[in-house]
């Protein structure tokens, strides 16, 4: 059985590693800009590219996924029970939606619910990510590619068998569906923006 206080304190340090802002940080030190207050207002790795480049962009979701597989790949190497797991994964998710550093606001919990996936259901996670691609390549809104893994991961976990997973998943889809509240309504509404329409807009002469 895993002693209480390690788990206890590893699902602090993943708290505190997924609140660090890397979005923030990166387009701060490399851009000179602040994403809070430009474009979604969001320090996600889909603001920090549309406003300081693609390559910064893949810098924060980088990050982002590395603190959340980081402290699980430490549970599970440390043969933490399944639930436990869960838990320390469930920190981290928590701390990149409401960062400690930010006044306990945050992202979007995306990036590191991957992230956290990553050495729990690496296929199971795959599959849920091409679809995602595929949206986001035939929609352009990243918001319902990102509604559509998380919402299509708990369906492959099931269908695998590893059920031991499927309440963390769940959780992950129910803050990520929570977190893009105003992005469902501008979906319903036809006033989302669509990544390849800024993508263009921001290639226009004149456009910085």
């Amino acid at each position: 059985m895993t002693p209480l206080i390690p788990a206890l304190c590893l699902s602090v340090a993943a708290y505190l590693l997924g609140s660090v802002p890397w979005g923030l940080v990166i387009a701060r030190t490399c851009c000179g800009l602040d994403p809070r207050l430009s474009g979604s207002r969001n320090t996600g790795a889909t603001n920090v590219a549309r406003l300081c480049g693609f390559g910064y962009g893949v810098a924060t979701l980088l990050c982002d996924l590395l603190k959340g597989a980081a402290p699980v790949w430490l549970a599970a190497r440390w043969d933490f029970s399944p639930p436990l797991i869960s838990v320390v994964a469930l920190a981290a998710v928590a701390g990149h939606a409401a960062s400690c550093f930010m006044k306990f606001r945050g992202g979007k919990a995306v990036a590191t619910s991957i992230g956290v996936f990553l050495p729990l259901a690496f296929f199971q996670l795959l599959t849920a990510s091409v679809l995602c691609i595929l949206v986001i390549w035939r929609s352009g809104y990243v918001s319902l590619g990102s509604l559509t893994l998380v919402s299509v991961l708990p369906l492959a976990l099931a269908v695998s068998g590893l059920w031991q997973w499927l309440p963390l998943s769940l959780c992950a889809l129910v803050l990520v569906f929570f977190k893009h509240a105003e992005n469902i309504r501008r979906l319903r509404a036809g006033t989302e923006k669509s990544w390849l329409k800024s993508r263009h807009k921001a290639d226009e002469p004149g456009n910085p």
